[in-house]
């Protein structure tokens, strides 16, 4: 059944991509920015509408009259200064609070994975900004992944451009962590299907990918991937901090997101909780399929390839999975 959506976040990486495939599957999206004017020219196909967090009062004319909403956004970044964790959770707080106004049926909210001790202030503040969201009125469902893979992903940008510059690699103690890397296709499909997923209260899911790697196999099968061959070189004594700058220096990833991603992956990102994956079924994308598509929707150049635009339709033209019965 058609719905009527806010979708926060919709410039952003998951949220441009989402916005297309909820468009294919029927609902009316509006699509919230700060520069409404700016975004619409961009992107003149979508529905805009003003949001800005830092001004609560632009809240309410952007939920009015829309079943469900998509909060992505996320403070981690250029311009957002140490203190970002106090402006998400200031702003999930306040959109707690319009959301019980506006009568929302759900909230989907995406968050990452928290390792079983040591999380970094990246993922405290995602994890505070999720209990913040789920202990409001409206029902919400919280989405937890690791390594999203996709042209744009912060983290797979860092990766790839690890695996394309350097042809000996220095070996950090923390690239011996691991992870389950998820394509961004097999997240879209996580968030729509959660629209209407079936629960008596706010919860949380892990959306696991297909395989459990190491960072250090996923710069190595990326270069694999353009063709490609690494050299690793064990460093141990290269500390977080230090490898932080090091990335900095040798990708486009700027030192302040550096440092937040090096931070995040300094243990195991394990899933802990329940899967998605036990209450639908979906067949998630290989690891190096996810790996190639990235880099060829990458080397198809700015904005949403051809071949990205028609597998998020494909994804919205097929948006109703099995579901089961929960345990």
């Amino acid at each position: 059944m058609a719905k009527e959506i806010l979708l926060t976040g919709a410039t952003g990486f998951i949220g441009s991509r989402l916005a297309i495939a909820l468009q294919a599957a029927g609902h009316e999206v509006r699509c919230a920015t700060r520069s409404v004017d700016e975004s619409r020219a961009r992107h003149p196909a979508l529905t805009w509408v003003e949001l800005d967090l830092e001004k609560p009062e632009t809240l309410a004319a952007a939920l009015a009259g829309c079943d469900a909403a998509f909060y992505l956004v996320h403070g981690m970044g250029p311009g957002h200064g140490d203190d970002y964790p106090a402006h998400e959770a200031a702003s999930a707080n306040d959109f707690v609070a319009a959301a019980e106004v506006a009568k929302l049926r759900r909230i989907v909210y995406l968050g990452g994975v928290i390792p079983r001790t040591g999380a970094s202030k990246h993922l405290r503040s995602r994890e505070h900004t999720g209990e913040i969201l789920r202990l409001g009125a409206t029902p919400t469902i919280e989405l937890r992944a690791a390594m999203i893979i996709g042209a744009g992903s912060a983290s797979w940008n860092m990766v790839r451009d690890l695996s394309r510059r350097l042809p000996a690699m220095l070996l950090p103690r923390w690239l011996l962590n691991y992870s389950y890397p998820i394509a961004v296709e097999d997240v879209i499909r996580a968030l729509i299907a959660a629209l209407d997923l079936e629960e008596p209260s706010s919860c949380v899911y892990e959306i696991p990918g297909p395989e459990r790697v190491s960072h250090r196999s996923m710069l190595v099968r990326t270069a694999a991937a353009m063709g490609r061959k690494s050299r690793m070189i064990s460093v141990p004594v290269l500390t977080p901090r230090l490898s932080s700058y090091w990335i900095a220096l040798v990708t486009r990833t700027p030192l302040a997101l550096a440092k937040e991603l090096v931070e995040g992956v300094r243990h195991d990102l394990d899933p802990l909780g329940r899967s998605l994956w036990d209450r639908i079924e979906l067949r998630r994308t290989p690891l190096d399929d996810a790996i190639k598509m990235a880099i060829a929707d990458e080397d198809a150049g700015a904005g949403a390839s051809l071949a990205m635009t028609r597998r998020l339709e494909a994804i919205g033209h097929r948006s109703d999975p099995v579901v089961r019965a929960p345990a």
